[in-house]
């Protein structure tokens, strides 16, 4: 099934614009060029008519830039008009490249400073703007989505605060927890899901790749990511396994309780293939402990998935795992920021959402359903069926 969806007679509802924030505007130029594609043949007989105003452009993105003052405090600015536009803010707030000048040092760009640049950029649109949506990949404090104790509920007080800044739709991916939307009930709030790019991408990496359950195994890292693993076995029609993080609650550690161990529940692995799925790799301290473990019990070669890779502690780790033959490949999006040593790593596999990503935007300008762009299911099927075929 094609991501490109034919809108022919199908009003916009408004002209399209995107506005990049510089950590995320090479993501930006790839959607950009698709979106572009995907409009080069719809509607040409309307072209010029005003219900389909800006419809047919050569680039949809505008320029904006959030210059500082040497003390580090910033500006949004917007150097093309938002009046009356359908704008898509897109913001990678894990984009820790970028760096600026605070009284002659070095600055890095964390989250919170992307945030606030994200939020500038909404403010220089003065209102203007027809539609304000926001495409936020990681979603910014979504790790902090629940209070367990006396502490902040940052993710929610983040989305509360983006709608009451004029905001309607926020898009992100694979959320850590999706019922942080309840913070924002009355607003457009999706979460999706790269399932069928994680497994296109892994069949081109290792084309002699055997789906069955005699050759393939999913595996959860954590009772966390199960609904993940769930699906994902349930859709290739093989088996799944899990671990469980047995934690030691008496001691705290940066924020948390240490892992002890880490149990496994599952049939046997013993020949088999194995994908770990999760929705990111941190440090990636567990993700390894696990692929070593199920090497141990015999598995043939072990698979990592995780949608966004932040690799917090670096990758000799993940090298010297690979040297060993506990990983064979690590599978992440294109949706964040990756380093160029990341790029070259021989076991890296990028699974590529650019054109999902123009499709949903595309979707959403038109203000129509996205049940069409987004069903991996069938995408998986009809993938799987080409490659049978094919043999």
């Amino acid at each position: 099934m094609s991501d490109i969806i034919s809108y022919e007679n199908v009003l916009p509802i408004a002209p399209l614009k995107i506005a990049a924030l510089e950590g995320c505007l090479d993501l930006a130029r790839g959607v950009d060029d698709y979106l572009v594609r995907f409009r080069e043949s719809t509607n040409q007989k309307l072209q010029g008519t005003p219900d389909f105003q800006g419809y047919h452009e050569d680039s949809y993105i505008i320029r904006s830039a959030c210059p500082r003052f040497g003390t580090g405090e910033a500006k949004g600015i917007l150097y093309d008009s938002v009046r009356g536009v359908d704008l898509f803010i897109m913001a990678d707030v894990l984009n820790h490249s970028l760096s600026y000048t605070v009284c002659g040092h070095k600055n890095y760009m964390s989250p919170d400073d992307h945030y606030q640049d994200l939020k500038r950029i909404i403010s220089a649109t003065n209102g203007k703007a027809h539609r304000i949506n926001v495409i936020m990949p990681f979603l910014y404090e979504g790790r902090q989505h629940k209070r367990s104790q006396r502490e902040s509920l940052d993710c929610a007080f983040a989305l509360q605060e983006l709608v009451d800044m004029g905001v309607t739709n926020i898009i992100t991916f694979d959320a850590h927890d999706p019922r942080v939307c309840n913070a924002v009930p009355l607003y457009g709030f999706d979460s999706f899901n790269p399932p069928y790019q994680f497994i296109k991408g892994l069949l081109k990496a290792e084309p002699d790749l055997k789906i069955d359950k005699e050759h393939l195994m999913v595996i959860s890292p954590d009772e966390g990511a199960m609904e993940r693993a769930v699906y994902f076995a349930g859709v290739l029609g093989v088996d799944m396994g899990m671990f469980y993080k047995r934690r030691d609650y008496s001691v705290v550690v940066r924020g948390k309780n240490p892992i002890v161990a880490h149990e496994f529940l599952g049939d046997a692995l013993s020949g088999k293939d194995v994908i770990i799925i999760d929705d990111m790799i941190s440090s990636g301290e567990s993700m390894l402990d696990v692929a070593r473990q199920i090497r141990e019990r015999g598995a043939k070669r072990v698979f990592v998935c995780a949608t966004f890779g932040l690799f917090t502690d670096g990758l000799d780790k993940f090298d010297e795992y690979y040297e060993q033959g506990y990983i064979s490949r690590v599978v992440t999006t294109n949706l964040n920021y990756r380093s160029p040593s990341l790029l070259a790593k021989p076991y890296y596999v990028e699974a590529n959402m650019t054109k999902f990503l123009a499709a949903i935007i595309d979707c959403i300008n038109h203000d129509v359903s996205t049940e069409h762009v987004n069903d991996p299911t069938e995408r998986i099927h009809g993938l799987l069926e080409r490659i049978e075929q094919s043999y």
